[in-house]
């Protein structure tokens, strides 16, 4: 087996190699401790390191995990990615044995090494050349080009060139008995063929010189550049919640001492929602997937972060620099994104799923929220009918609890109130109890419920809005306030386990009740009704002739990863053929009801439910099939705008279930 290949690159000037280098590290050095510095000005953020994010970290930054859900641009990045790892690798062990006198470059470590940096380095030349023909031919709309997009391609491609050339002008000057390992250089040195011995040691000498500066040029230039985001992105992984939609951080609101609700100016973001801006890489999935931008709304979550971004880079050296109030002062709102951006925001989280570098966007959403609802009443008008229906009766249609009794009187369940020894609670909701259209909704789960014999009670005229649109418009006093009045009630009656048939209910009980002391066993009525058919309890029988769509709810498919059961629940109908919307599962469209948007006029472009109702006739389908009472009614009003409603169906799954039971 080989020792180390002769490199041909000493000589008496070596030295200068490592000055550069250590000039290159402190610029390097320099500049991430400057942006260390600007994330600091935020508010304070504990976070303990747990090994989800090591997971997550491992799967996305060495797996390209999201990266890959778009396998053009994800496939040329890996490439480059795994080049640079190995060619750095390669790099490093040529130092210890020239340098340090170790042997470690030699035998079949070198041979695989030398191929591997051949292969993958081929490879990375042709991933840069497909991503300057996508950013700069093709243009997708996501992104947008800076100079700096084009700095960092060139000097990418000018390292892994310029290292072919070092290497085909070594193999050119001093024949290599393993060439066969060094495919692309030997291919190099095949152009110098003939090439004087002494021009070649020059022209090596020269492109070394060039290799180098490249380099070490490139290593100075990470922490000002977009490539920072290898530093900054890989953080922000491993930091992330992972569905920081999910749930949202409450405020003390039993704190006197807080002045703030919210956040107004930029140091009241947590350095951590700083340090989201730095690692956002403009790769434009988040808007491309947005159903706000994708309807012509103002809101773009890629322009949204690079706006803080540009903000922080403006203000935050004044602020690390101890400048006064008068000279920091800026409102986030409008100063640097408007009203309407903040408010087109429908909470689906499709921004944060797409986001290669687990970019939170939906909170900072509802911080400005919080700011603007709390602090200055600047929010939609409409909204205040909402507030004031839960205020004073406990649902946002501001109907009186006591009509919620007609679930005992037509359906003949018993409230809590007559029958505390029940094994759950049936939490429909206020769409469930309230609106005309999901009562037949909530009937059609109460029989199944009732003929698979389970044990199940309501809270009745006790019943109350779980909060959610209240908490997502920012109104986080009125959300606490309805929570805990109604983990009170549930705690008093001893409830343990609870069948929601909203998912923003669900998602509320589930994942942001035990925030306030509220732990309970949460469970979506498709997954009940899914198990129950499962275990024989519900046996559908009569055929449904019906080609269907399922639409996903947000919050229950993102927000919670709830796709199969109700799939698995159609699938046991007889007759129910189903198919597939091309925006599905984890990249469903969003309805537009959601973050509050449910009680919000929608004025601004496309209708958000007629484009997803569209979406769904493109399937060819007789009827629309959804999971969530919000999206139900979303459908629905799209079906009618559309002219189809006679012809196209939008039912719950559990209307369709009710048919094939009885």
């Amino acid at each position: 087996m080989p020792a180390s290949r002769p490199l041909g690159m000493y000589h008496d000037s070596y030295w200068i190699m490592y000055v550069l280098m250590l000039v290159a590290f402190a610029i390097f050095a320099k500049g991430v401790y400057d942006r260390y510095k600007l994330w600091k000005v935020g508010a304070p953020e504990n976070f303990k390191p747990d090994m989800a994010g090591l997971i997550r970290l491992i799967k996305n930054s060495f797996g390209h995990a999201r990266l890959l859900r778009e396998p053009g641009p994800g496939v040329a990045h890996a490439v480059v990615f795994w080049a640079f790892a190995v060619c750095a690798v390669g790099t490093l062990s040529i130092a210890v044995t020239e340098d340090l006198g170790i042997p470690l470059f030699q035998g079949g470590y070198y041979l695989i090494l030398s191929l591997a940096m051949d292969l993958l380095g081929l490879g990375a030349v042709i991933g840069i050349g497909f991503a300057a023909y996508r950013r700069y031919v093709l243009q997708p709309a996501g992104l947008d080009n800076k100079p700096d997009d084009l700095y960092t391609l060139l000097l990418i491609e000018a390292i892994l060139v310029t290292g072919f050339l070092l290497e085909g002008l070594r193999m050119a000057a001093i024949p290599d008995p393993w060439a066969a390992w060094s495919p692309v250089g030997a291919a190099v040195a095949a152009l110098f063929s003939g090439g004087s011995p002494a021009g070649l040691r020059s022209a090596h000498q020269a492109v070394w010189w060039i290799h180098l500066l490249f380099s070490f040029g490139f290593i100075a230039y990470i922490p000002y550049s977009k490539m920072f985001h290898m530093l900054s992105g890989s953080a922000n992984i491993a930091l992330a919640q992972g569905n920081a939609a999910q749930k949202m951080k409450p405020i003390d609101m039993e704190d006197e001492t807080v002045e703030q609700f919210g956040v107004a100016e930029l140091q009241q973001f947590t350095w951590k929602q700083l340090l989201d801006s730095d690692a956002c890489i403009r790769c434009g999935r988040c808007q491309d997937n947005c159903p706000a931008y994708q309807t012509g709304k103002p809101l773009s979550p890629k322009k949204l972060v690079q706006d803080f971004k540009t903000h922080l880079n403006q203000k935050g050296p004044l602020l690390v620099k101890g400048a006064t109030a008068e000279e920091t002062s800026a409102s986030l709102v409008p100063d640097v994104v408007n009203e309407e951006e903040v408010w087109a925001c429908t909470t689906c989280a499709a921004c944060e799923h797409q986001c290669p570098v687990y970019v939170e966007h939906v909170p900072k959403i509802i911080d400005l929220r919080r700011n603007l609802t709390m602090m200055e009443s600047a929010f939609p008008h409409e909204v205040k009918l909402t507030f004031t229906g839960m205020e004073r009766n406990g649902n946002p249609w501001n109907i009186s609890r006591s009509e919620a009794k007609w679930m005992s009187k037509e359906l003949g369940v018993a409230s809590l109130a007559e029958k505390p020894e029940v094994e759950y609670l049936f939490f429909p909701g206020c769409s469930g109890v309230f609106d005309e259209r999901n009562k037949k909704v909530t009937t059609a789960v109460v029989k199944l419920l009732q003929k698979a014999g389970v044990s199940f009670g309501v809270l009745g005229s006790e019943q109350t809005c779980c909060g959610d649109s209240a908490r997502r418009l920012g109104n986080e006093y009125l959300y606490q306030t309805l929570a805990q009045g109604n983990i009170e009630a549930l705690n008093e009656y001893g409830v343990k386990k609870i069948i929601t048939t909203c998912p923003h209910c669900f998602n509320t009980l589930k994942n942001e009740y035990p925030q306030f002391g509220g732990n309970y066993e949460v469970i979506h009525h498709v997954t009940f009704l899914a198990q129950l058919v499962k275990e024989g309890k519900l046996q559908p029988q009569k055929s449904v002739d019906a080609t269907c769509t399922y639409h996903d709810s947000c919050y229950l498919g993102r927000y919670n990863d709830i796709y199969q059961e109700p799939r698995a629940l159609l699938a046991s109908i007889p007759g129910i053929s189903s198919k597939e919307m091309e925006k599905s599962h984890e990249k469903s469209f969003c309805c537009g009801a959601g973050g509050g948007r449910m009680w919000l006029e929608e004025t601004i472009g496309e209708r958000i439910n007629v484009k997803r109702t569209e979406q769904a006739l493109e399937t060819g389908a007789g009827m629309i099939v959804s999971a969530c009472p919000f999206c139900l009614t979303m459908m629905e009003d799209g079906t009618k705008l559309k002219s189809v409603d006679e012809t196209v169906k939008t039912k719950d799954l559990a209307e369709v279930l009710w048919e094939s039971v009885q």
